[in-house]
């Protein structure tokens, strides 16, 4: 599968936390400890806001560990609000429009996890993406079909109810189709002011997902401690050091929200009636 951390808070260069920590996301795409694979070596990709309108994105096929231009842009790029990804293919190509953080207009996305099945519900996957966002797609994974799919069923207006119609959408759309269990998917999003996350599949064995407990579990973590805020945050696959009363699991089935230090976390569960 794949690896993927998200932050919110004072500005913090990049590698402070991709890079540092014990269990960095970098060391991840090398040894995940928490994972369904351990190696994630099939590209990579960082999404940041800073003063614009819009995030800046970088992401390569290279494997994180191996790409000196990420290190080099990790250590001067400063921000409150970033997204990285290290992927592990569940079948399709090694390629840059494949790799995470998906981007729309203000819209971050990454995911982890499969839609099971996928060829033989791409098509009705695809047809259902609203025109408006139909040719923004460049990839071939389930994971751009979902972020599209969110969008189309009205995520940038409601982000939870935008992720529950695309997720019984295709739960809907699989079953037509004699496939069971057929979203399995950690999602991390931005609109640039706040984080969501999503832990949920439909055999209730979601992947794993934590966040921090508090500020004090980022200042763990690297040596410029005194830069980070009290509402700091960090939304992880795993945790990023050893000490693990500094991370909570997010339950299965589970919509979380982090805005300025408030951390917010509501059951979860597929909308019906949209296929």
């Amino acid at each position: 599968m794949c690896r993927w951390t998200a932050y919110q808070g004072s500005p913090i260069y990049l590698e402070e936390l991709l890079f540092k920590p014990e269990n960095s996301l970098i060391r991840q795409s090398l040894q995940a400890r928490v994972s369904e694979t351990v190696t994630n070596g099939d590209g990579f990709g960082v999404g940041w806001y800073g003063t614009r309108d819009f995030p800046g994105v970088y992401k390569d096929v290279r494997p994180a560990w191996n790409d000196s231009n990420l290190r080099a842009l990790a250590s001067q790029i400063e921000s409150s609000l970033f997204l990285a990804h290290v992927r592990a293919t569940t079948g399709t190509e090694v390629q840059r429009s494949n790799c995470h953080p998906f981007q729309y207009g203000n819209w971050l996305f990454v995911h982890n996890g499969v839609l099971k099945g996928l060829n033989k519900i791409k098509r009705d996957l695809v047809l259902a993406i609203d025109p408006e966002f139909f040719p923004c797609i460049t990839g071939t994974t389930d994971s751009e079909l979902m972020f599209y799919l969110a969008l189309s069923f009205g995520m940038a207006e409601d982000v939870a109810g935008g992720l529950a119609r695309m997720a019984g959408f295709i739960e809907q759309t699989s079953q037509r189709h004699g496939i069971d269990h057929a979203v399995q998917m950690t999602l991390g999003i931005s609109d640039g002011h706040s984080l969501y996350a999503c832990r949920y599949s439909t055999e209730g064995r979601s992947r794993s997902l934590y966040h921090s407990a508090s500020s004090a579990a980022i200042e763990e973590l690297g040596p410029e401690a005194g830069r980070f805020s009290s509402e700091t945050r960090a939304i992880v696959s795993e945790p990023l050091n050893e000490l693990a009363e500094s991370w909570e699991a997010v339950p299965e089935s589970s919509f979380l929200t982090i805005t300025g230090g408030d951390v917010s976390c509501q059951p979860f569960a597929p909308e019906y009636g949209h296929a």
